[in-house]
This record gives C-alpha cells, structure tokens and sequence, in this order.
C-alpha cells in the first residue's frame, strides 16, 4: 500500500509540473515568432544539398540519373547526368524525375532557377522546372522544350512570383525521352541553384491562352481554366514564356452568384447567368478571360434501359465500358473540335466544342458488333438552331487486319438536318439500326464513331449513353 500511495504522489506532482509549466508560459504565447524555413538556394553544386531527395518518374529508366565526376561544368567536382533511352527500351520510355527536400525552404528572395547543361548532341529536353515534391505539387514552373547543345551554356527560369514559395520543397525536376529520330543521348546539368538576378522583369501573365473566350456551362459544373503562362524578359533581351500553375495567380469572378473560383483555377458554376473569370499575377492583371455562361440546372439525359447483357457500350455510366484510345483524337491539321471533362453531380457526358468533326476510336480491340442491331446516342445542343444544319454520324469498321486503312475498311454515315430530328436545349435521342448503313459490310471490326457538321451553330455539344444494342 506504501508503494501504491507513493506512485499516486509521483503521478499528482507530475501533473502539477505540467500544469506550471504551462501556466508559466502562458504570459509568453503572444511572443511567439513565425517558423522561419532555410534560405538555402543551392540544390547541387558538387554534389547533392543537404536534405535534396531524388524520385524517378514512372516509366523512367530507374537508372537514367547518375551523379558524374568525369564529365562537369568548369571543373567542379560533380555533376548530374541523365542518360535518355533508345525508343521501345525495355526499361523504360524516358528519364526524368524530381528533386525535393522534406522540409520546405524560402525562396521569397530569389527570382529565378539557374542551372549550366550540355548534350552529347543538340537535343530537345522535354520539359525542366521546379515546384514538384511528389506531394501537392503547389507551384510548379517549367520551360518546355529546352534546347540544348554539345557546350555548356546557362539556363534561367524565372519565379513568377517568388512570394508564394515562402515553403518550397520542390528543388527542381526534368523529364526527357528519344530525339526526333528514337535515338538516345546523354546530357549534364551542374550548378543548379536559386538566384536574385536583377535584369529580369515580368513582361506579361495570361490565362486562358491569353484569349477572351467564353463557355456555356450548367449548374454544379466545374471547369478548370487552362492556358496559363508568364513572358519575362531575360538578361539577354529575350522573352522567356514559363509554364505556370495556377497557385500563382489570384483568379476572380466578376459574378460569384453564377460562378466562382477557387486558388487553383477551378471554377464551379453555382447559378445561372454570366460571369467573366479574370486573374493577376504578382497585382498585375492577366491577359485573357473566361465568361461562364450558364443556363441553370443541367437535364441529364435519359437513363438507358437496355440490359446489360445486349450492349456493348462506348461511353456510358449506366454500362461497363469497352477500351476506348480516345474520345478526341485531335486529328490535325483540320480538326478545330476540342473537348473538357464534363461531370455533372457524378454523372460523366462528353462535351465538344468548336466543333467541326471529331472520332471516337476504339481499335485496341475493335469491337465485334455482328451480333448488334442498333447504335444509340444522346445528344445535346446548347445553342439555337437555324434550318438546315446538319450534324453526321459515321461508323467506321477497320476490316480483318483490325488497323485503320489497308484496303479492307468500310464505313456508312448518316445526316440529320434541323428542325426535323435535331432540337436545341434537350436531349435528343439516336437509334440508328445497322440496316439504314448499307455501306458498313461488316460489324466483326468496329473501331470508330465520327461526328461531323457544316459548321454552324452546332458549334458545342454534348453526347451521352454511346453503344451498340439488340433487343
């Protein structure tokens, strides 16, 4: 009992040290500083910065990066030397990875990444920058297609605005593959390092690819603004473009009752009306705008009712779908269509716009559709509709080799005109049977659905519940 009264003493008097403790401590809280992070700008001289982590990209050639004492810039002891593969490399499609620290620094007074790099030929570096940890990746900035050659020459990338990275963990990071002809090379980077380099001055910051454009768009949608940069003049009066993330730049919505935007760009449709998306970087205005012009809460369309077990479905939530390579495959230089994730309260559409024509294709496999009657499609178009516009379906079968051309392809499409099957502002419901394609031979190799118009008002659509059935 002596024992147990002794141990219930022991354990009072710790608890009344603690509470002292924090008592005596508590006139001092409000003298509290701010944690301060290292200003340290070096990232590898000769050799790795204290606490600089390196992590391979996937699909890297895990042994692409080296550390090379033979091959330096200006006889430092060290440098970085990243070895690219040949194309169809067993291990692996390129080299590249991401350098960072655990603990943040701050980088607040540096306005620039520098860095010296040299190639065993003139080759193109896919894309270099900073701001990548392997984490929230914050604030990345990156130059694409670095140009480099067989002498070492110094590289710059301005910070567009250096009072974000008050934390930085992402030192730097690179990713490069084959040259133009699918040969490997080898190149080095030394002297990689955060500088305050006085002869570089922002030029301009655009968002939206420096365009005033607008979107029609739905409650509860989200929309993420694209074609972001920064121009700086550099030390040698040329402008440098930075690809920059959209953490950098302070968005606004001239409308938060139709639209509002968060730090990342992201915008969100909350109501209907209009409303233009603008941005400054750094408190200077950006080039470019977004105008959300939403027509309210959006009308899914109609909910498929065939059994699973007679679809073979393309593109629909209420189906397992089939491999598909691509919904847009951008097939240059004609097509103008673009396309954006579209996703209304979990329900994924496809939404096209600037459209003139675009494929859906699914060749890896095709698709044996004998035992099919019908193809479905839900369209929908936003914009008034004038007489006689038209909007094509093609279905395209790839033959027995199963790949586009080779003297075996067939294809058949159809035309609706409006107003007599196409509407504005509703669902508009296909079931096209095979029969009404007599120029499609063959349905054991399907691998491509077209979309086509003359180019009028249906300049923005959307397209849900895709696939082939029988009843």
């Amino acid at each position: 009992m002596k024992i147990n009264s002794n141990i219930h003493l022991a354990k009072q008097l710790f608890l009344w040290i603690i509470v002292m403790s924090f008592l005596g401590c508590e006139n001092n809280l409000n003298d509290l500083k701010p944690v301060s992070y290292a200003t340290t700008p070096d990232v590898f001289l000769d050799g790795f910065t204290s606490g600089l982590i390196y992590a391979a990209f996937s699909g890297t050639v895990l042994t692409g990066f080296q550390v090379d004492k033979s091959v330096t810039y200006n006889n430092t002891s060290a440098s970085m030397r990243f070895d690219v593969p040949n194309v169809n490399d067993p291990n692996g499609a390129y080299t590249g990875g991401a350098f960072f620290t655990s603990v943040g620094r701050d980088l607040s007074g540096y306005n620039a990444l520098t860095f010296w790099a040299k190639s065993s030929q003139a080759a193109t570096v896919g894309v270099v920058g900073f701001g990548i940890d392997l984490g929230a990746n914050t604030y990345p900035a990156s130059l694409n297609n670095l140009q480099l050659s067989t002498v070492w020459k110094k590289y710059i990338i301005p910070i567009p605005d250096a009072s974000k990275l008050k934390m930085e963990k992402g030192m730097f990071y690179i990713s490069a593959g084959p040259d133009g002809n699918g040969n490997g090379y080898t190149f080095w980077v030394d002297e990689v390092k955060f500088e305050n380099l006085g002869t570089i001055v922002q030029q301009q910051a655009s968002i939206n690819n420096g365009a005033d454009t607008s979107v029609t768009t739905f409650t509860g949608v989200t929309t993420t603004i694209a074609g972001l940069s920064s121009i700086f003049n550099m030390p040698n009066g040329y402008n440098q473009a930075v690809i920059t993330s959209p953490n950098y730049f302070s968005f606004t919505s001239s409308n938060v009752a139709v639209a509002t935007v968060d730090a990342g760009g992201v915008i969100t449709t909350v109501g209907t009306g209009s409303a233009v998306i603008t941005a400054t970087l750094g408190g200077v205005k950006a080039k470019g705008s977004l105008a959300i012009n939403s027509l309210g809460a959006f009308t899914h369309a109609p909910t498929p009712s065939k059994p699973s077990a007679n679809v073979i479905s393309i593109f629909s939530d209420a189906y397992t779908n089939v491999p598909v390579e691509y919904y847009n495959g951008y097939w240059a230089p004609y097509q103008t269509t673009q396309s954006a994730n579209f996703n209304v309260n979990g329900d994924a559409i496809l939404n096209y716009t600037n459209f003139n024509f675009v494929g859906i294709q699914f060749s890896k496999p095709t698709i044996n559709a004998s035992t099919m009657t019908h193809l479905h499609i839900d369209l929908y178009i936003p914009n008034t509709l004038f007489a006689g516009e038209l909007f094509t379906i093609q279905v395209v079968d790839f033959g027995a080799d199963g790949v586009y051309g080779g003297g075996d392809d067939t294809s058949a499409s159809l035309t609706y005109t409006s107003p007599t099957k196409l509407v504005s502002k509703n669902w508009v419901s296909f079931d096209i049977p095979f029969t009404s394609l007599p120029g499609l031979t063959s349905r054991a190799h399907l691998a491509q659905i077209i979309f086509s118009t003359n180019i009028n008002n249906i300049s923005n659509f959307y397209a849900d519940n895709i696939f082939f059935y029988h009843n």
